[in-house]
């Protein structure tokens, strides 16, 4: 989904996450996240590097300020693909920042997207699909929610969603 709007709205720019974990096969650094060693990402996050960062899963992952400032500072907008912690964590210091809940159709659809992956081991599908349920409770605090049930009309509703935001701001 989040390809598919880069696309469609060029004047976006994704921040690259930091992680704590390991890369998955195909997976570059500076690319797909910043892979950090917990002890640097905890240097990080004590000097106050990161915009927001949490534990999901088992790993740490966060947003660098240096992926967010320098764009915001020349008027582009920023997307983050960051969970529930984080998002909390950004509407606290960016509360103008448009936050959308992408939710699976269903918990089922959600273990057989994640068993399909073929990404991570079953105990790592376990840890994921637990934090899953806990976020899935969080949805009615976020502006908007998109069901990714099917991934080209939840695409379409998200660029429409953007295409509006962007709008909304211009006319401020």
């Amino acid at each position: 989904m989040i390809g598919g709007l880069l696309q469609r709205v060029p004047e976006l720019e994704l921040s690259v996450s930091a992680t704590t974990r390991a890369p998955r096969p195909g997976e570059r650094d500076g690319v797909d996240y910043h892979f950090l060693p917990e002890a640097e990402f905890e240097r990080l996050a004590q000097a106050g590097e990161f915009l927001e960062h949490a534990s999901y899963s088992g790993q740490r992952y966060g947003t660098l300020r240096s992926e967010v400032d320098p764009r915001l500072d020349r008027g582009t907008s920023v997307v983050l693909e960051i969970e529930v912690q984080g998002a909390r964590q950004i509407r606290a210091t960016l509360p103008a920042a448009v936050q959308v809940f992408i939710a699976p159709p269903s918990p089922r659809v959600l273990r057989e997207r994640l068993e399909g992956r073929a990404t991570d081991r079953p105990d790592e599908i376990e840890r994921r699909l637990a934090a899953a349920a806990e976020e899935l409770t969080a949805r009615g605090e976020f502006g908007h929610v998109i069901v990714n049930d099917e991934v080209g009309r939840a695409t379409d509703e998200l660029v429409e969603l953007v295409h509006s935001e962007l709008g909304a701001a211009a006319s401020r």
